[in-house]
């Protein structure tokens, strides 16, 4: 008897509705937790590809300020610093295991997408 008068006065305050609250946020938090782990632990493989952008090639050729080259025969290495007038990328730094200059110009009109006769023109060596 006792336990129905607890009871009716428990309804009577609201109380079932707010002892009950903490109960059903574990139950939705747990429930979450679970549905999140499950999500990320799926594998959706991509088939999105990265696109190069081909008008690169053409505003490094306006970017390109000064090519200094540093060959280092005992280590068989050159180090080449490319500056630009870019705002964001002021110097490239490239170590190529090239010694020979005309090698050296040939790859380097390559990584930077310049003619060769426009690399020979930029570079300096020292």
């Amino acid at each position: 008897m006792r336990q129905l008068q607890l009871f009716q006065v428990l309804r009577s305050l609201g109380l079932m509705f707010w002892l009950s609250l903490p109960l059903i946020g574990v139950v939705f938090w747990l429930g979450s937790g679970f549905v999140g782990d499950r999500i990320l632990a799926r594998f959706s493989p991509s088939k999105k590809y990265l696109l190069a952008d081909k008008q690169a090639a053409g505003q490094m050729m306006k970017k390109v300020v000064a090519i200094e080259v540093k060959i280092q025969q005992q280590q068989g290495i050159s180090l080449v610093n490319v500056k630009t007038n870019d705002s964001f990328l002021k110097t490239i730094v490239f170590e190529f295991p090239i010694t020979e200059p005309s090698q050296l110009e040939v790859t380097l009109s390559q990584e930077l997408g310049l003619p060769r006769d426009r690399v020979q023109e930029m570079i300096r060596y020292l």
